[in-house]
């Protein structure tokens, strides 16, 4: 007896290891505590696991609601292959679905919270066949100001949100700053070899001054009866020593 028992139990320890056996049940993830502004929004949110595939014509989910004070528990909302929110009581129009199924979310919104919303919110999803396993509860509490804890935790975000976006800032500046230098450094590099290969000779002339040079050796001869201007006649030596002799020459002669 005591040898079946034992090879009874080697049986399904092999096949627990193997993965042939399967936990079946459904598993709920809520948030526990939570702190609402009284009149603002608020998201419970509520997540499942199932042993079974999903099938969102089949899963069933539930929310119901437990008062602080005695009293009976309260039906918040259904979904059963659509929403239905409660047409009657103290969540009528107050309540919005926000979750997914094929995402396995089973979150609500309620929508301005009272101080009578005070209390313990159960969410409930069936998966058949998995129909058994643990609920998930959060316990809300309706306050007139948002606890320092949730105020910190505001200011944290944004100033973090400020400081990213500052620092993203920085960075893009950065790297336009760098590009225009680098631009720059290449433009230099580009018009060094260009002035190098533009730069001439000292020493040679340059055209606008021949032309003056020439001109300044050249002469224009008016004849001022009509007052036209011949061609330029080019002095040199040799008719300078020309000209010298006849004008002598004709001094001599009006002597005599």
């Amino acid at each position: 007896m005591c040898v079946k028992g034992l090879y009874f139990l080697t049986v399904l320890s092999g096949l627990a290891a193997s993965g042939v056996l399967q936990v079946s049940g459904m598993r709920i993830y809520t948030s526990g505590d939570m702190e609402a502004v009284n009149g603002t929004d608020v998201r419970l949110k509520c997540t499942f696991q199932s042993s079974s595939a999903i099938n969102p014509n089949n899963i069933v989910i539930s929310w119901s609601f437990r008062p602080l004070k005695p009293g009976r528990e309260e039906t918040v909302f259904h979904y059963q292959q659509r929403p239905y929110p409660p047409l009657e009581g103290i969540f009528r129009k107050r309540i919005s679905w926000a979750g997914d199924i094929m995402g396995r979310d089973a979150s609500i919104i309620i929508q301005e919270v009272k101080f009578t919303y005070n209390g313990t919110y159960i969410c409930q999803v069936k998966n058949p066949p998995d129909v058994h396993g643990s609920v998930g509860e959060i316990r809300l509490r309706v306050v007139t100001t948002a606890s320092f804890s949730e105020i910190l935790l505001l200011v944290l975000a944004i100033g973090g949100g400020i400081a990213t976006m500052v620092f993203l800032l920085v960075i893009i500046v950065s790297c336009r700053r760098c590009k225009k230098r680098r631009q720059r450094q290449q433009e230099g590099s580009e018009e060094a070899p260009r002035k190098k290969k533009e730069r001439k000779d000292p020493t040679v002339c340059h055209p606008a001054r021949a032309i003056h040079l020439y001109l300044s050796e050249t002469s224009l001869e008016i004849d001022s009866s009509a007052g036209m201007i011949s061609d330029a006649s080019t002095k040199s030596e040799s008719s300078s020593e020309e000209e010298g002799p006849s004008s002598d020459e004709e001094a001599a002669d009006d002597s005599d």
